[in-house]
């Protein structure tokens, strides 16, 4: 995933191509072809069933995502094979004391639950080419090295034991794979590294029962073409009716991607939004940027609102403990999703404009507020009609009719005006009833529309002084 703080994924391939040394393996208009197919994917070009096979993954809207494996060891971010220019004879030590304690991955599900992420996707292999897997293709995996056993067995049992969908993250780049840079220029490498990535695929959607979602990343240095991704699809298809595929294998796929940032695809398209818990995919012990839990159910509503999903990593140490800042901020976040999860999951892509303080979520004719940075009262009230009775909250340019507004938390109704300019929300308290957000339920009589821009345009006008 993301090689360094700031920089996608993608402009870091960028980066690498414009390199002299990568120059033949990896012309520079590679990213830019990439970044194309990714953001003007064709709906039409959507595998078959989309709606149908879809359809959960966009009710849930959060999911957990899990980096982990061989450079958990070293503590120091999932790039640092690469980053750090470590030799593969050297890499390969850590398999020998990559030893998690067992059923770890029964305390990311139980968190992932207390969280309200529905659906879970982790690590089956990373750049670095080691296979958290049994497989017949290679002794580079868990079940053969320190550890001993299948580690994404334990993974999707313990998903499994707490309700939650599974889902396989896979890298198309191999660092490890002899014909892993080899394949763009040899045509025997290429057909021998396509060969090894789609049985390697083949056993994850044949050995572990049904397989919810399958989320390809990095598909340097091959194109879609030379991957033979229709052929990899059409197999995942068949052995794997119901899944959902991302679009990192060159193709289009059910969903878009976008990394670090939330970006709201063309509607009609589905999306998600990957990010880190702080500046790393991979346990890096000396990263402390943690995002709060405002931050986090912040992005997550502005995911809902753009009719999106939310999937935020974590980094597991190399026993597969959680680190405890991650648990206390995932866990604060379920304190917020549970009493709340009517205004998130099943929710529909909102038209409306993110406000000062609050964003927007919709199902139907109903309104969602969620105001993040509640204003309380103003010293401006005791001027200021409009702001009477304190508090007020108002949505200038809210067109349709409402026909009640009240909390979500306890269902307590909320007095309201409404004219050609606003929906003035009053009587309100002066602190916030809830954190990080408080939600509010508006009720219309037909779909909700907000204009600001009636507000400035038909707004009653004076004179050029005061009047």
């Amino acid at each position: 995933m993301t090689p360094s703080k700031g920089t996608s994924r993608r402009d870091y391939l960028k980066l690498m191509a414009a390199g002299a040394g990568l120059a033949a393996t990896a012309p520079a208009s590679w990213a830019q072809e990439a970044v194309k197919k990714t953001m003007a994917a064709d709906p039409q070009a959507l595998p078959p069933d989309h709606d149908r096979r879809i359809q959960w993954w966009q009710e849930g809207k959060f999911g957990m995502f899990i980096h982990w494996g061989l450079y958990s060891v070293i503590g120091r971010h999932e790039w640092a094979m690469e980053m750090e220019g470590i030799p593969i004879p050297q890499y390969e030590l850590l398999a020998k004391h990559f030893n998690p304690k067992p059923n770890a991955a029964r305390e990311w599900a139980k968190l992932a639950r207390q969280a309200g992420q529905k659906y879970m996707v982790m690590t089956t292999k990373h750049h670095e080419g080691f296979c958290n897997f049994d497989t017949n293709l290679t002794d580079y995996c868990a079940p053969k090295q320190a550890a001993g056993r299948d580690l994404v067995r334990e993974f999707v049992e313990a998903a499994r034991g707490e309700g939650l969908r599974v889902g396989f993250y896979y890298s198309l780049m191999d660092w490890h794979h002899p014909d892993g840079a080899l394949c763009a220029t040899d045509e025997a490498a290429r057909q021998r590294f396509v060969a090894y990535t789609h049985g390697l695929i083949r056993e994850l959607m044949s050995n572990y029962g049904k397989i919810d979602v399958l989320w390809y990343d990095v598909d340097w240095p091959l194109s879609a073409e030379q991957w033979e991704s229709e052929k990899m699809n059409q197999m995942v298809f068949e052995l794997q009716p119901d899944i959902i595929v991302n679009n990192r294998n060159g193709l289009p796929g059910d969903f878009s991607t976008p990394e670090q940032h939330i970006q709201a695809a063309a509607k009609g398209r589905a999306w998600e939004a990957c990010m880190t818990l702080n500046d790393s995919w991979g346990y890096h012990k000396a990263d402390d940027n943690w995002k709060t839990p405002k931050t986090v159910v912040n992005n997550l509503i502005t995911c809902a609102h753009g009719g999106g999903n939310y999937l935020l990593n974590i980094g597991p140490e190399p026993d597969g403990s959680i680190p405890e800042e991650t648990v206390a901020i995932l866990q604060a976040v379920g304190k917020w999703t549970g009493p709340n999860a009517t205004a998130i999951y099943g929710t529909e892509r909102s038209s409306f404009n993110k406000h000062v303080y609050a964003n927007f979520t919709q199902r139907g004719n109903t309104v969602y507020a969620h105001v993040d940075d509640w204003p309380g009262d103003t010293p401006a009230e005791k001027w200021l009609s409009f702001y009477q009775p304190p508090s007020v909250i108002s949505f200038g340019g809210f067109r349709t009719k409402v026909k009640s507004v009240h909390l979500l938390s306890g269902r307590k109704p909320i007095a309201f005006t409404q004219d050609d300019l606003s929906l003035r929300l009053t009587g309100l308290a002066a602190v916030a009833p809830d954190q990080p957000a408080t939600v509010i339920v508006i009720e219309c009589e037909g779909e909700p529309v907000m204009d600001r821009d009636s507000v400035r345009k038909n707004r009653p006008r004076f004179k050029v002084g005061a009047s």
